[in-house]
């Protein structure tokens, strides 16, 4: 394979292979440190990032406001305090070498404050942002005020388009990259247009190509396109290495970090990666915050699908074809179904879905008693994790609502994310994964379990392989 040639990314010249931000604690210090130290581009996650006391012990994020509006504040405490103290751990772990990012989701509960409280106690520790998960305007603003440079993530030439001539434009010389996040096979959250297939992939060879053309139409010949997911062996991208059609080019790696030894998450979720196979990761709508996300197939996303599938458009009222009386809720009170939805409702509930929620979207979902009691707990408990959330209707505005039924079709995304950072389950919690995972299982790298230092892993990349 052709040889890296290093860039320059937040003002030093690094390997082109940048660890992907994973966010509640899956990228922390430890595994970006070790990835700059690698001299790469390590990233830890800003989303509620974890803190630990003077013993070593984890902080729990434990909330007592009785209002959402309580909550919320407590989370953003919560949340600046883990990035400081992620900042601090990778910064000394990296021991000078490579640069330490922070990724952090436009659409997150206080984006900005959390930006800003965590640049100003974390001053000089981190050299770059990345930010997606909604259109970040203010991001390079924000980064220009603390010094560091900002790194946009993408799914289109439009998206950035859209930036850059809104506000980036302004802020050019800390513009440190474009990430573009394939929406088809990156992990985690994905940035799908309304008019784009989610089940017809496109080759993102020419959807980057567009994107470095309209880069260069800005003057930005010499900004880097780091490619976010779906990359795996670099051999298979070597027509991209020294491409005019691309131009600077990095690599950015989200799911192979996972199974490092400096990688946080639990040794029950890397035996798990090392057992998938193709197809085990799928692109799924349920995310509260209505993108759509890429996730391990697993009990806690079939619940979810037999959510959906369990649904039937009602009316209070008799209309058109919805006319079949249907007694709901502990009172009894009649909502009108077709008759071939009556049917179906009534198996439901003789098979033990017996509970029906009322849903944003006239319709019912039937779910059984006791998964019924966890949706209504989970949507009281909520703290405003996200700028806007589904399955709750909490919104950051004086309302503090989306103005919209909260939704049981979703669930409470910032509790399943710390139980699966936090603990050994990994079948009943939502194991975000890029489509590359079942790969583990095939590379001959990872046979008999074997389990790399990053180290070893960025030195592995760099070959190839």
């Amino acid at each position: 394979m052709k040889a890296l040639r290093p860039l320059v990314m937040s003002g030093k010249e690094v390997l082109p292979v940048v660890e992907g931000g994973k966010g509640i604690s899956v990228s922390n210090g430890e595994s970006s440190g070790a990835w700059a130290s690698a001299g790469g581009v390590g990233t830890f996650s800003g989303v509620n990032a974890d803190a630990y006391d003077e013993n070593g012990a984890l902080i729990p994020q434990l909330y007592h406001g009785k209002t959402r509006r309580e909550r919320h504040e407590e989370l953003i405490r919560h949340s600046i305090r883990g990035g400081i103290y992620q900042a601090r751990v990778a910064h000394e772990t990296a021991g000078g070498e490579g640069r330490v990012h922070m990724n952090v989701l436009w659409e997150m509960a206080a984006a900005e404050q959390i930006l800003h409280g965590v640049l100003e106690g974390a001053q000089g520790l981190i050299h770059g942002i990345t930010c997606g998960a909604g259109m970040p305007y203010r991001v390079a603003e924000i980064a220009v005020k603390h010094g560091v440079h900002y790194y946009p993530i993408v799914s289109s030439a439009r998206a950035f388009r859209a930036l850059w001539l809104r506000a980036y434009n302004k802020f050019r010389d800390f513009l440190g990259g474009v990430v573009y996040e394939d929406p088809w096979l990156a992990g985690g959250h994905n940035g799908l247009s309304n008019s784009e297939d989610p089940l017809k992939p496109e080759d993102p060879y020419p959807r980057v190509k567009a994107l470095r053309e309209m880069m260069n139409s800005f003057g930005l010949t010499e900004t880097p396109i780091i490619m976010a997911g779906g990359v795996w062996w670099l051999s298979e991208w070597e027509d991209w290495l020294d491409n005019p059609e691309i131009g600077p080019i990095a690599f950015q790696f989200g799911t192979r970090p996972l199974l490092t030894q400096e990688s946080p998450i639990s040794d029950a979720w890397k035996q798990r990666l090392l057992t998938l196979k193709k197809g085990d990761v799928y692109l799924n709508h349920f995310s509260p915050t209505g993108f759509y996300s890429s996730a391990v197939s697993n009990p806690f996303l079939e619940e979810l699908k037999g959510r959906a599938e369990r649904q039937v458009a009602y009316s209070v009222e008799p209309v058109g074809d919805l006319t079949a009386e249907f007694m709901v809720g502990p009172r009894g009170r009649p909502v009108y179904l077709t008759e071939h939805d009556r049917e179906r409702a009534q198996g439901w509930v003789a098979g033990g879905n017996s509970v029906a929620l009322k849903t944003p979207d006239t319709t019912l979902i039937f779910v059984d008693p006791a998964q019924a009691a966890v949706i209504r707990q989970d949507q009281i408990d909520c703290m405003g994790c996200l700028s806007a959330c589904n399955f709750s209707n909490w919104a950051q505005n004086e309302e503090g609502t989306t103005g919209r039924r909260a939704d049981p079709r979703s669930f409470c995304i910032q509790k399943t994310l710390q139980n699966i950072s936090h603990s050994e389950d990994v079948e009943h919690q939502l194991m975000f994964a890029g489509h590359n995972a079942y790969r583990f299982a095939s590379d001959p790298w990872y046979q008999n379990g074997f389990v790399p230092t990053v180290k070893q892993l960025v030195e592995r990349i760099a070959t190839g392989y």
